[in-house]
């Protein structure tokens, strides 16, 4: 049995209407899971367009096996799947290659998100994703896509005395990484729920003259509370005051929290600044995959119709 029984249906047809810039800003989304929220799913093609990238997150713990089966489940199911590299939870170069290769032999797997991680101490050498991608490995394995991470509004860990020094600097090294090694490199930011602090961001890299394209960080659908505690956990500061403006209103608190607004604003942004570095949604399924996959289905029009209705 699917997990959703949808019937095929013309776009036309659904009961929400379809903003066209929202629709176009969510073509090509991409969405994040881990072994254990993944194995909830039955088939991730009544859920997602066809070709979606999957993420798969590795939080430190879980057996390499469990993240290598469940890239080989989702690339069974015809989608293209990027897991995790965090520099932190992985000891030395041969535990990095080791990785590489079981992704590639078992799942054919040729992307991946390149980051610190978050782990407060290293296990090994490795303490920043510039360190993995010095190593070469990724590039004589043949790995055509590598994207780093983006945090629009700040980073303690990378910048404990606040500004953004460290960061850009970071930002400025993979861009320049990117165009000696030809890789198709993109930033992938924390979650927002405001979309001016991005904007703003998004325009700061382009005048110090970084050019990478931004896939942003979007919450799916959840409740109040488990976005306030992700928030804080993850240093999410100017757009908490959205989620803190919410939680005022008691009526509000029972109704989960959607990401419609701040889609919408990034979408008018992306249709009418052609030229911004933010090129697309990326969703945090904090609320649960489906929960997020259905939003899309309703506001995302024919670029979110699941692969099962293609």
């Amino acid at each position: 049995m699917a997990l959703l029984n949808f019937r095929k249906r013309d776009v036309a047809e659904t009961a929400h209407p379809v903003n066209p810039e929202v629709e176009a800003f969510l073509e090509h989304y991409s969405i994040e899971v881990m072994p254990r929220t993944a194995a909830k799913v039955e088939d991730f093609r009544a859920l997602l367009p066809a070709g979606t990238r999957v993420y798969i997150a590795h939080i430190e713990g879980t057996p390499i096996e469990d993240m290598v089966a469940t890239a080989r489940r989702i690339a069974g199911e015809g989608f293209t799947v990027m897991p995790h590299f965090p520099a932190r939870i992985i000891a030395d170069e041969a535990t990095l290659a080791d990785w590489i290769a079981r992704y590639q032999a078992e799942a054919g797997v040729t992307e991946a998100l390149v980051l610190a991680g978050g782990s407060a101490r290293p296990v090994g050498k490795f303490e920043s994703s510039m360190q993995l991608l010095e190593t070469g490995l990724f590039e004589k394995a043949g790995f055509r896509r590598l994207h780093v991470a983006g945090h629009p509004e700040g980073n303690r860990d990378i910048d404990p005395a606040g500004g953004d020094a460290n960061v850009m600097a970071a930002l400025r090294w993979k861009q320049a990484y990117a165009a000696r090694t030809d890789a198709e490199m993109a930033i992938v930011t924390q979650f927002a729920f405001d979309a001016a602090p991005v904007v703003a961001w998004a325009d700061r890299l382009r005048a110090e003259g970084i050019t990478l394209p931004i896939h942003v960080g979007i919450a799916g659908p959840a409740k109040l509370q488990t976005l306030i505690k992700y928030a804080i956990a993850c240093g999410v500061g100017p757009s908490l005051k959205v989620l803190q403006k919410r939680a005022r209103d008691v009526t509000k608190l029972v109704m989960p929290f959607t990401p419609d607004e701040v889609v919408a604003a990034l979408a008018h942004h992306k249709a009418t600044h052609p030229d911004t570095l933010i090129e697309r949604a990326h969703f945090f399924p904090l609320g649960g995959i489906k929960a997020t996959a259905e939003w899309a289905i309703e506001h995302g029009g024919r670029s979110a119709v699941p692969a099962a209705q293609s």
